[in-house]
């Protein structure tokens, strides 16, 4: 099963601002970062979205939802019971990640997507994010919340490919190597 990340970047290294906004991001233009972070993508096909509670939250607030026909998946210890207005869209699971993984991976699944900042930290530090796009959007918004925290060791990553488009934005896919996290000196 492959387990992958795809997200979107200020050029500074954040997924949201420190209050959790992603004004910065939406101005960039909502559809073209789906065609460019791979939801869009027919050609990587995707059985079920792994996402933490703070995406999941911030979803909530658009006016539609964006992953119709989609399984969706809500990481969460907070959250015990599924909010009306996500009824039969989400499932919750309390983890921890790697039960997770292996119950999808049972259940049949061949790629799922993760999101949300933590959520990928979690399934990185748990040596189980195979390949990860990411996406860098050409701006600098000075501070916020880092895509990567810190991790128990080095993660070796090998570059398959770089995409530029005309908005600017440029697109990365890096698959991690077998043996995933190595002690750091």
């Amino acid at each position: 099963m492959k387990i992958s990340v795809f997200i979107a970047t200020s050029l500074d290294g954040f997924i949201a601002r420190s209050n959790g906004d992603i004004d910065w991001l939406v101005k960039a233009g909502s559809a073209v970062i789906l065609r460019t972070t791979g939801t869009g993508n027919s050609y990587r096909p995707v059985d079920c979205l792994v996402m933490g509670r703070n995406s999941f939250e911030k979803v909530l607030s658009f006016p539609e939802w964006p992953y119709a026909g989609m399984r969706v998946v809500v990481l969460s210890h907070a959250l015990t019971r599924i909010p009306e207005q996500a009824a039969g869209k989400i499932e919750l699971s309390a983890g921890p990640v790697d039960q997770l993984a292996e119950q999808l991976r049972a259940e049949g699944l061949r790629r799922i997507y993760i999101d949300g900042g933590m959520t990928i930290q979690s399934f990185l530090r748990a040596g189980l994010v195979t390949d990860m796009t990411l996406t860098r959007i050409p701006v600098l918004i000075g501070s916020g919340l880092p895509l990567f925290g810190e991790l128990p060791g080095d993660i070796h990553l090998d570059h398959i490919d770089t995409k530029t488009f005309p908005s600017g934005f440029v697109q990365s896919l890096y698959e991690v190597r077998k043996g995933r996290i190595s002690a750091t000196q």
